[in-house]
């Protein structure tokens, strides 16, 4: 606006300083008449035939130097608009709804033929359209695909009315619309470029066989050698194909080094080395398996390193016989379809006991906690690491917000028995207030994810912190922990401090109301020892027998009233057969007093019908909706769950989703499950 406004300036000064020029003298020669008579009589003439002059010249030019200023404005614009037509880069003029009023020379040769004003850019070029052409005053850029060629666009829009301001000869009253200018960039080297680099790039990863001594010990020892053999060669076959350089670092890991587009290939096979090598057998019964960790696009290869080596530990720590991808953006999860192998061996569960103890004598004060909307499980396993706390002569304080129905009976057992503390159990706010960093430690159970615990906040005030879960590692995990146990074989995390509370003290004594608690964990996540139950699980509840555990006691704590009866068997009649193998139903929870209990019992009833493969149910409580997800052994409904941010184990997990009904719940685990099913993820 401010050089339109001095333009016109210099050209009005221009055109009228003759005038300008004719007054002042003027006004020179009537100054020297009144001075000197004289004098004035010759500076008059002259002022008048000057003046004449003046005049004449102005009024006989004018006319000529405005249609010179015209000419060069057309001269010029006409050699701008052949540049623009002979540029070598697509390029158009569209209105705003995306209509053409211009395009030069390659635009028509990318067309193939001649655009006829007014037609609309859509027509040609689809990913343009309403939706993706700028607004006012704004641009746009986007990416597409055109004529076998890629092609960035680059779009802007330009008032009208600005481009009249910004005109030396227009006037910008009443031009209203807007103009698209439209640039086409080919991008189709680059992207050919950038394809060559990525496919170049070296990826890591690391190959553990996850049971490997209890394999070898399966067979007889004159076969060992030949399995073991048989082994390698089928994983160095495999991965030859891949042209991937595969290094034996022990006798039961590798180190893998390969391309990516190799990499991508292996990836479109979903890891299929992992049911491959399960073939391998002459005489063992147990099939081999094994895990795979892959670090990739950090941009280092010492970071890519380490990445792979976080994405082992992952695929170890969620029970193997799984592939773990991990880049700096997520982690992604391939197989994990077979059961996690129980281990024979109680060594790990000493060695952390003693760890576990270590820690917990050279604090002042201990706090537990598992996840929210306390279960059984969870309840038992904090009051056995009260026992170990109480063992050892230190304070420790359970951390419960909610008390449910199907922990309200342990509770008041506590509660009304004089041997335990009053602050026994403490709410979020209380732990915070009592918590210390440096003298306090913190022991989560029964879940390793930070978001879902009893007080997040609590796992920021304290240092020391120690996870205790039976539950499969995903991509949310506590950081930092001092001291983590984690095996997705145990049942339960019950079993889990069961076989730790054996190696605090040789003289522990555990009373009975704690043995009923942690024994009910069990029973409840093993589903009366019908699901995940192992020999260490029996020996899990053969330990708290043998201190008091009363099976009838306990099933009387189970005991549902006929409100909750109802409405669990009202679940079951409702259920719908999806897929003809998936059983789903859902529970509106708001009115019971422990709907997620009532939708996990269900979800467990819904296996015993045939046909069912596995069973998801559902429950809306607290603005939020709890899915109970249960299996026997041919669907892995743990990778299901993840798929909505859950997780579990393969035959029991759950997920929570929230901001969304019922129904519409509903429908993202049918998508969820549909879209497993094409992928083959599910098995």
């Amino acid at each position: 606006m401010k050089r339109k406004k001095s333009n016109y300036r210099s050209l009005r000064l221009y055109l009228t300083w003759p005038i300008l020029l004719s007054v002042f003298v003027a006004a020179v020669a009537a100054a020297v008449f009144f001075i000197d008579r004289q004098a004035g009589y010759v500076a008059i003439p002259a002022a008048v035939i000057y003046i004449l002059i003046a005049l004449l010249i102005r009024f006989s030019t004018r006319k000529s130097i405005v249609n010179d200023m015209v000419n060069f404005a057309t001269d010029y614009g006409q050699v701008q608009k052949g540049l623009l037509k002979g540029l070598a880069l697509p390029y158009a003029l569209l209105d705003e709804s995306g209509r053409f009023i211009w395009c030069n020379n390659e635009f028509h040769k990318l067309a193939g033929r001649e655009i006829p004003i007014g037609k609309s850019i859509t027509a040609y070029i689809s990913e343009i359209n309403k939706d993706t052409l700028p607004g006012r005053g704004e641009t746009a850029t986007l990416e597409f695909r055109f004529a076998d060629r890629d092609f960035k666009a680059e779009l802007k829009c330009t008032p009208l009315d600005e481009m009249a301001r910004r005109s030396l000869i227009v006037n910008d009253e009443g031009f209203t619309g807007s103009i698209i200018t439209l640039f086409l960039f080919d991008e189709t080297e680059l992207n050919s470029l950038k394809k060559q680099n990525r496919e170049q790039k070296v990826v890591t990863g690391y190959l553990y066989m996850d049971n490997y001594d209890e394999v070898m010990e399966d067979v007889e020892e004159v076969r060992r050698s030949l399995l073991s053999a048989l082994i390698d060669r089928k994983i160095k076959r495999y991965f030859a194909a891949y042209d991937a350089v595969v290094k034996s670092i022990d006798k039961d890991k590798y180190v893998i080094t390969m391309r990516r587009v190799h990499f991508d290939r292996l990836v479109e096979n979903r890891f299929d080395i992992l049911e491959e090598v399960k073939t391998v057998k002459i005489g063992n019964e147990m099939s081999v398996t094994l895990s795979a960790g892959f670090g990739l696009d950090t941009g280092s290869l010492t970071e890519d390193t380490n990445y792979a080596r976080n994405a082992i530990d992952l695929a170890l720590g969620r029970g193997g016989d799984q592939a773990v991808v991990k880049t700096p953006d997520k982690t992604t999860y391939y197989g994990g379809k077979s059961l996690q192998m129980e281990k024979n061996t109680r060594v790990k569960a000493r060695v952390k006991a003693h760890a576990l103890r270590e820690i917990i004598e050279q604090k002042e004060r201990v706090f537990c906690m598992g996840h929210q909307i306390t279960d059984i499980d969870t309840f038992g396993a904090a009051v056995g690491v009260y026992r170990v706390t109480r063992q050892l002569d230190k304070k420790c304080h359970i951390v419960i917000n909610s008390v449910t129905q199907s922990i309200k009976p342990f509770i008041d057992g506590f509660s009304n028995d004089p041997d335990y503390d009053p602050d026994m159990f403490v709410t979020s706010q209380e732990a915070l207030q009592l918590a210390d960093s440096e003298r306090s430690v913190l022991v989560v159970v029964d879940t390793n994810k930070p978001s879902i615990t009893e007080c997040p906040d609590l796992l920021k005030r304290i240092r020391t912190i120690v996870v205790l879960d039976h539950h499969r590692a995903g991509t949310e995990t506590i950081e930092n922990a001092t001291l983590s146990y984690i095996e997705p074989y145990a049942s339960s995390a019950c079993e889990m401090i069961a076989e730790i509370l054996q190696y605090i003290s040789d003289d522990i004594r555990i009373k009975s109301i704690e043995a009923d608690s942690m024994y009910a964990g069990i029973m409840i996540d093993t589903n009366n020892f019908m699901a995940k139950a192992g020999v260490r699980t029996f020996e899990a509840a053969a330990f708290l027998r043998r201190n008091g555990a009363d099976i009838t006691r306990v099933r009387k704590l189970f005991r549902n009233d006929i409100d909750s009866y109802k409405a669990r068997a009202n679940v079951v009649h409702q259920a719908e057969l999806f897929l003809g193998k998936y059983a789903i139903s859902m529970c509106e929870g708001d009115d019971l007093q422990s709907p997620t209990v009532i939708g996990s019992q269900a979800a467990n009833e819904l296996l015993n019908i045939n046909s069912v493969k596995a069973s998801f149910v559902l429950t809306r409580y607290q603005s939020r909706i709890y899915i109970s997800a249960r299996s026997i052994d041919e669907i892995n409904v743990q990778i299901i769950m993840e798929r909505l941010g859950g997780g579990g184990h393969m035959n029991i997990a759950g997920a929570q989703l929230s901001e969304m009904s019922l129904e519409m719940a509903k429908r993202q685990l049918q998508d969820v499950i549909r879209q497993m099913e094409k992928e083959g993820a599910i098995g």
